[in-house]
C-alpha cells in the first residue's frame, strides 16, 4: 500500500517538476536570436534614393538592406524620405515635417543633383546640405558613426543629356561633390564617391534605366558594393 501511495505521488509531482525545470532552462537560455533587435535605417534623398524607374526592391537602399540581412546583420526595410526632383531645401522641409521622434541605427544622405540641374550655386547649397547632415547626425543613434553620405551622380553621361554640355555638367557636379566631401570631413562622416560608377553608364547601357536618365538596378547594385565597408566599420566601432 505504501509503495502504491509513493508511485501515485510521484506521478503527480514529476510533470510539475519537469515544467519547472523547462522554465528555468528557458529563462537562463533564451532562444537564439530572441534578444537580437532589428537595426533601423533611414534613407534621405531624391530620385536616386527613391529609385525612379526601378522596382521598389531594386532601389539601392532596399538592395543594401537585403544584402546586409543575407550577410548576418539583421536590419529592417529602409524608411525612405525622398522624392524625384527634390532639392536640399525641399528635403529639409520634408524631414522637418516628418517629425522623426525615433532614432535610427543608420542614416544615409544623397542630395544635390536637382540644385545643380536648376542652376543653383554651390554657395547656396552648402548651408542647406550642412543643415541636412546635422539633422541626420541628430537622428542617428550613433551620431556621426551611424551616418554615411553618397556623392552626386553625373547625369550628364546619360542618353537624356544628349546635346547638352556634358563637360559643364560634370564640372558643376564635381564642384558640388567637393563641397559635400569637405563638409563630411569636417563632421567626420563617411563619404562614398559613387560618381565614377555613374560615369560608367556612358559606355554601359546596362547601367541606364528605361527613362534614359536614371540609374538601373545594376548601377544601384554597384553603389551598394561601394558602401558595404561602412557597415563592417560601424559594427567594429
Amino acid at each position: 500500500m505504501r509503495l502504491d501511495f509513493y508511485l501515485h505521488l510521484m506521478q503527480k509531482i514529476i510533470p510539475h517538476l519537469l515544467s519547472l525545470w523547462f522554465l528555468v532552462v528557458l529563462m537562463g537560455n533564451p532562444p537564439q536570436g530572441g534578444d537580437q533587435q532589428l537595426k533601423t535605417y533611414l534613407a534621405l534623398g531624391d530620385s536616386y534614393t527613391i529609385g525612379e524607374s526601378v522596382e521598389e526592391e531594386m532601389r539601392w537602399p532596399n538592395q543594401l538592406a537585403r544584402i546586409l540581412n543575407q550577410s548576418g546583420l539583421s536590419i529592417e526595410n529602409p524608411h525612405i524620405i525622398a522624392q524625384t526632383g527634390w532639392t536640399t531645401d525641399e528635403l529639409l522641409v520634408a524631414v522637418d515635417s516628418a517629425d522623426l521622434k525615433n532614432h535610427y541605427d543608420y542614416v544615409s544622405l544623397l542630395i544635390g543633383v536637382n540644385n545643380q540641374y536648376r542652376g543653383r550655386s554651390v554657395d547656396s547649397f552648402v548651408p542647406e546640405f550642412t543643415s541636412l547632415l546635422e539633422r541626420a547626425i541628430a537622428i542617428s543613434k550613433n551620431k556621426t558613426k551611424g551616418v554615411f553620405v553618397l556623392s552626386i551622380p553625373d547625369w550628364g553621361v546619360m542618353p537624356f543629356a544628349q546635346g547638352r554640355d556634358r563637360t559643364k555638367i560634370a564640372a558643376e557636379i564635381a564642384a558640388y561633390n567637393a563641397a559635400i566631401k569637405a563638409i563630411c570631413e569636417r563632421y567626420e562622416v563617411a563619404f562614398f564617391d559613387i560618381t565614377p560608377i555613374s560615369q560608367e553608364a556612358l559606355g554601359n547601357a546596362t547601367y541606364v534605366a528605361n527613362d534614359q536618365l536614371h540609374p538601373s538596378a545594376a548601377m544601384y547594385s554597384a553603389w551598394v558594393d561601394k558602401v558595404l565597408p561602412f557597415f563592417k566599420t560601424a559594427q567594429n566601432d
